[in-house]
């Protein structure tokens, strides 16, 4: 269903719509048995000013299915709104998407309220106003229910709009993993063509339902008749691979159409990857399909599996795939996508469902969070990803997510261009922003292939640990030592001073008793055992992995091995599914005792960050959001494009949000140093405003704690550069760090936050936390580089007011949510200092500022989905 403005042109669909609905429908909508629309009417309702008068149809296929429109009552706030829908279309939720719609619409208009005026037996279009959210004042005036309702964006409506959207994409790719019946186009008896592999593992998995060959040149593939066409095809399709040249999909995909298939795999090449005229076409592929209520997964994709007993789907290009179990799996490269489905077959892994999703034209990893949600066979998500084609949806979804199940991901390309294939359907995404995104969305973010399938198989088969304590038992003191080595490396604990060592010749009752004892030891949340074949031995493994397995089946906390070496969940420390694959309760086993270490230090954090407080966006005292507007618009009107902002334009804009700078001037010649120093009050500090000099003392680009004129004077001579010079009063001792807002067209802006200094800016020492910043996050922020010790009494130092620090990253967040317009702000330095009050009460100053406007990026208000338009 495609949703778009009404045109001119729509009044044939207008027809078409009235003499397809019921009387009733015909009766709700008009209050009488009204028929036919007048030609007067039709032009009324088919020509609007998409200002005062806005309408929106929804179109299928080439029909019109429904309308919806509000007409603003003259010199007021409000609009009233009425819709239409086909019969044979009610209940599905249209209504709700059109007054979404049109909500969003009217409130660009300076709409306030709606206005509706619905039959007392129509209960239906009642309970689509509350169902949206809103709460509609009533009154009853002769069978006629009048209600109004204010349409600002709710916290109720926009969770209203998140669940509707998160049922319907759950549904659509529910469909496509769950077909009742399965066509290969381009299916072949060549073993060197792909539709020969797609065929082939479709029969060889053995899917439950019929599979139908598709290939005008051959009456049997592989045994199986075969059709001319999709369409010779007596029954039904759920779905169609095709796997046919590009230039042959268009007309494939118009006869699935005709079919009325529900779903495409297009592992075909040949599109947004090759160029512009295959981006041309892969847009159009989608514009087609989605014309017919069709997902597409690919073009150039490896296909979908499903493992579900129920399903067995392979409709993918892999001979070889994991048995079942709980882990979902997305892929976005087609062609590394059978190595990380053997990846995964090899450790043990068992999956629910996997998505190589290609160019990503429609079906996107977004898509699978939704499915992945509310699926019940699926308890643990995989993510190679290379790219973002929504990253703000990306954020929301994953974060619901990863509040009730782990996801783990791996994004390639980190330090790298994005390719030409990958521009059509994907923004630019820097690394900070990415970090970011993970952190504040709970995403359990690793850096190999690797450490994905490690975390993956320690989640999926083990409890998360309640804490960071880890207990090391192994036959080993070397090796104990080595893991006790990686558990501090990677920020965890050791629970006992020294590893647990039964000796080289320990026997497997004591390997036991040492692991029950660290199990149901109070102090210890995960276990790491260290298991290596004794050199006089050569066999008798197998009893220690029995009681390593007993011992970890009976345990609530995790328990990781290194185990002969050995890599995934050897056959001894497996708990057998009923198809064989490794069930929870299994004890993954890591070729490195060093693996098993950062596998549970991420499984570690993530369950800390799943255990801490949504927190919440604090009201905040002080804020006059209109002035900084004001301040905003005023320089936007004189410079439309954008430009940096005037000192005073920067103090009035920070002033607006409670953040005071320290009393400043920008003087030109030493003699004005003088007066606005006198005017200021001694001492004081002198900047340069030059780019390269800015904050750097080292190379006298900053003159501190001037104590009369005649030090303003030389140090005003001493400054290199002709630039302008800030004059500024001299704050008390504190520690120097740096806040601002850092721009993002791709999803928004970022709050950054590190300590001051040429050093951490040479490491790079700074955080970021994705909008909207809550209590919690501004808490992280603060603690998150690696320099925090300075500002938490490292040394025998006075603790800084991180109370304080926290406000203001709060306050700048709030600044940044509001006005989209600042596209750049750096508050440098920001000197903060002990709790106690001191320079006139204050524990922290702000000394210096810069920031820049221009027209808004990515960043946009909640409101309803926006489709790219075919051939855009």
């Amino acid at each position: 269903m495609h949703l778009r403005p009404i045109c001119p042109e729509d009044t044939e669909g207008l027809v078409g719509l009235m003499d397809r609905s019921s009387d009733q429908t015909r009766y709700y909508r008009f209050f009488g048995p009204m028929k036919r629309l007048s030609d007067k009417d039709l032009h009324r309702f088919t020509h609007v000013d998409h200002d005062t008068r806005v309408a929106f149809v929804l179109v299928l296929g080439d029909q019109v299915i429904g309308v919806g429109r509000y007409d603003r009552y003259p010199g007021t706030d409000d609009a009233e709104v009425a819709f239409l829908i086909e019969d044979a279309h009610q209940g599905r939720g249209l209504g709700s998407v059109l007054l979404e719609h049109l909500a969003a619409a009217a409130r660009e208009r300076g709409i306030e309220n709606f206005v509706a005026e619905v039959l007392a037996q129509n209960n239906r279009m009642v309970r689509v106003f509350l169902d949206a959210g809103y709460t509609p004042t009533r009154s009853y005036e002769e069978g006629v229910v009048h209600l109004t309702f204010p349409i600002a964006p709710t916290e109720t409506a926009l969770q209203v709009a998140y669940e509707r959207e998160q049922r319907s994409e759950s549904r659509s790719i529910a469909r496509l993993l769950t077909p009742s019946s399965v066509a290969v186009v381009g299916a072949s008896n060549d073993e060197d063509k792909i539709g020969h592999a797609v065929l082939r593992h479709l029969l060889d998995y053995g899917f439950r339902g019929p599979i139908y060959p598709v290939n005008p040149g051959t009456r049997h593939v592989r045994g199986v008749p075969a059709y001319a066409g999709i369409e010779d095809i007596p029954d039904d399709v759920d779905l169609a691979v095709l796997a046919v040249p590009a230039d042959e999909v268009a007309d494939v995909v118009e006869a699935c159409r005709r079919k009325r298939v529900h779903g495409l795999v297009v592992i075909s090449g040949g599109f947004g990857e090759s160029g512009p005229e295959g981006r041309v076409r892969e847009r159009q592929l989608v514009a087609a399909a989605r014309a017919s209520g069709m997902r597409v997964v690919g073009p150039n994709c490896l296909g979908i599996v499903n493992t579900d007993p129920g399903v067995r789907l392979n409709a993918s290009l892999a001979p070889r795939i994991p048995g079942h179990g709980r882990v979902g799996f997305f892929a976005q490269s087609g062609a590394l996508g059978s190595a990380l489905l053997e990846r995964a077959r090899s450790r043990n892994i068992g999956l629910s469902s996997f998505v190589s999703a290609g160019n990503r034209a429609d079906v996107s990893g977004n898509d699978l969070l939704q499915y992945w949600t509310t699926d019940a066979g699926t308890e643990v998500v995989l993510l190679y990803l290379e790219s973002f084609g929504n990253p703000r949806k990306f954020a929301r979804l994953a974060r619901r997510l990863a509040r009730m199940k782990p996801v783990v991901a791996v994004k390639g390309g980190r330090h790298v261009r994005m390719t030409e294939g990958l521009a059509g359907t994907s923004v630019a995404v820097p690394e900070e922003s990415v970090a970011a995104l993970f952190a504040s969305a709970g995403v359990i973010r690793v850096e190999t292939l690797a450490q994905l399938f490690d975390v993956g198989t320690l989640v999926a088969h083990q409890p998360l640990p309640a804490g960071d304590r880890v207990a090391v038992v192994g036959n080993s003191t070397a090796m104990g030592w080595l893991v006790s080595d990686a558990v501090l490396e990677q920020g965890l604990q050791l629970a006992h001073e020294a590893p647990t060592d039964i000796g080289a010749d320990g026997s497997a009752e004591a390997f036991r008793v040492a692991l029950q004892g660290a199990v149901d030891d109070e102090g210890v949340d995960a276990v790491v055992a260290v298991f290596l074949p004794p050199v006089t031995r050569r066999s008798g493994s197998a009893e220690y992995g029995r009681a390593l397995l007993e011992v970890a089946q009976t345990a609530d906390k995790p328990v990781v091995a290194s185990f002969l070496s050995t890599e995934g969940i050897p056959p001894e420390l497996a708990v057998p599914g009923e198809d064989g694959t490794p069930a929870r309760g299994s004890v993954p086993s890591f070729s490195t005792p060093e693996r098993a270490v950062i596998a549970l230090a991420k499984a570690a954090q993530y369950a800390a960050w799943q255990r801490r407080p949504v927190g919440e966006v604090p009201e905040l005292e002080g804020i006059d959001e209109q002035a900084a507007r004001d301040v905003v618009l005023s320089a936007l009107a004189s410079a439309p494009d954008g430009r940096a902002l005037t000192d005073e334009e920067l103090i009035a804009l920070l002033a607006a949000y409670g953040i005071p700078l320290l009393g400043t001037r920008t003087v030109t010649d030493a003699e004005a140093a003088v007066a606005a120093a006198e005017e200021i009050g001694y001492p004081v500090v002198l900047k340069s405003t030059a780019p390269w000099l800015r904050h750097r003392s080292d190379l006298g680009g900053v003159r501190l704690d001037l104590g009369d004129a005649d030090a303003v004077r030389s140090a005003f001579a001493a400054i290199p550069s002709g630039d302008p010079v800030i004059v500024q009063e001299m704050a008390a001792p504190g520690v120097a760090t740096v806040v601002g807002i850092v721009d993002d067209p791709s999803f928004g802006a970022l709050v950054s936050f590190g300590l001051g200094g040429v050093a951490t800016d040479l490491l790079g020492d700074r955080a970021y936390r994705t909008l909207p910043l809550t209590d919690l996050d501004a808490a992280e922020l603060v603690r998150a580089p690696r320099a925090w010790p300075l500002l938490n009494g490292y040394r025998g130092s006075e603790p800084a007011d991180v109370a304080a620090l926290e406000e203001l990253l709060l306050r700048v967040a709030r600044l940044a949510d509001d006005l989209p317009e600042v596209l750049q702000l750096a508050l440098e330095p920001v000197i903060v200092g002990p709790p106690n009050p001191w320079h006139g009460g204050r524990s922290l100053v702000v000394a210096g500022a810069t920031a820049r406007i221009g027209p808004p990026t990515a960043r946009v208000e909640p409101g309803p989905r926006r489709m790219r338009a075919p051939g855009v």
